[in-house]
């Protein structure tokens, strides 16, 4: 990441780094919870950290931010949110070294380079509790994902994407990195269904989070294949610059199957230059994160609770021309 109640739809619902990560955080922190706080949590003198990263910034983080300050006003602390401006390893690893350096005692991370990023992350792992949520680090000591089943949400699009192209055909695929074990569990569930569809994949594109590279990778790829059927999206961003893309000529001649809930996606939903989105629930990712850092900093036993495969699955939704209207009034009400 519904019933008709506002709470069960959202919870489907080194220089100027430095700088920027100051400016990220808040500038006074809650006092450690007590034994009477809704969680549960034990009684603690030292005033409790816990800080959620994300893998950018856009309005999908926004919304996954809601889900965050849905849990400080509820448990009564505070979860610092850090979203990098670029969807760089690099950038994000600075972020757990002065979080390091800071002593927090609970990280909420979603991984930009599973496998470059382990030896960090398990640096951070022997000084916090480390969970992960929307792009996981399986080889990692963190100790749990919250989010998406990547490979079952690719499974759920690529037969969106069947439908659309019953006889077969060509389509591309767009994401910010493949490096990323969110867009890799993504494409392979696509791919193993498509496949057998006499659906092949003749390109794919990665733009690093630059949404310009991103528009002007679907027009370099339309350009090049003149039989393309379908174009799909896997990040959140990839949806709003298909469609942009595929205004004009382009439009209702190929057919887009994407992720997440972009404005711009939605709009093309409406418009007719997006035939589907898989949408996920980041309101849940925040809201679920949060209280598990919050559980397992303050309660020792909460870590005997984890699921034995340690991942809660927040599953996904498909969203067409038949429901659009009804989710983005859904999204008007969570945004607000």
């Amino acid at each position: 990441m519904n019933s008709c109640t506002k709470r069960s739809f959202l919870l489907w619902g080194a220089g100027t780094l430095a700088a920027g990560l100051t400016a990220c955080s808040k500038s006074e922190r809650a006092p450690a919870p007590t034994a009477t706080d809704t969680a549960g949590a034990t009684a603690s003198h030292k005033a409790l950290k816990l800080a959620f990263i994300t893998i950018g910034a856009g309005e999908f983080w926004k919304i996954a931010a809601a889900g965050v300050h849905a849990y400080e006003r509820e448990a009564k602390v505070q979860v610092d949110i850090k979203m990098p401006p670029t969807s760089a390893a690099a950038e994000q690893n600075a972020y757990l070294e002065d979080l390091m350096s800071q002593g927090y005692d609970a990280i909420a991370l979603s991984v930009i380079a599973p496998n470059d990023q382990v030896g960090i992350l398990n640096r951070v792992a022997e000084k916090a509790k480390l969970i992960t949520f929307d792009s996981d680090a399986p080889k990692s000591n963190r100790l749990l994902y919250i989010g998406t089943n990547n490979y079952e949400a690719g499974k759920t699009l690529g037969a969106q994407i069947v439908k659309l192209l019953p006889n077969g055909g060509e389509m591309a695929v767009f994401v910010g990195s493949l490096a990323a074990d969110n867009a890799q569990q993504r494409f392979k569930g696509i791919e193993d269904v498509v496949t057998p569809a006499k659906i092949k994949i003749v390109d794919r594109r990665e733009d690093g989070g630059d949404r310009g590279k991103s528009r002007a990778n679907v027009e370099d790829v339309l350009n090049a294949h003149h039989d393309l059927g379908l174009v799909a999206g896997l990040y959140s961003y990839n949806g709003s610059q298909i469609a942009s893309a595929l205004e004009g000529p382009k439009k209702g001649k190929v057919k887009a199957a994407v992720f997440d809930e972009e404005d711009g996606t939605l709009a093309g939903i409406e418009a007719g230059s997006i035939d589907c989105t898989a949408v996920q629930k980041p309101y849940e990712f925040g809201y679920l994160a949060s209280k598990w850092m919050h559980l397992l900093a303050t309660k020792p036993d909460a870590i005997k609770t984890i699921p034995a495969n340690k991942t809660i699955d927040t599953g996904v939704e498909i969203i067409d021309k038949t429901n659009v209207a009804a989710f983005k009034a859904k999204l008007a009400e969570l945004r607000k």
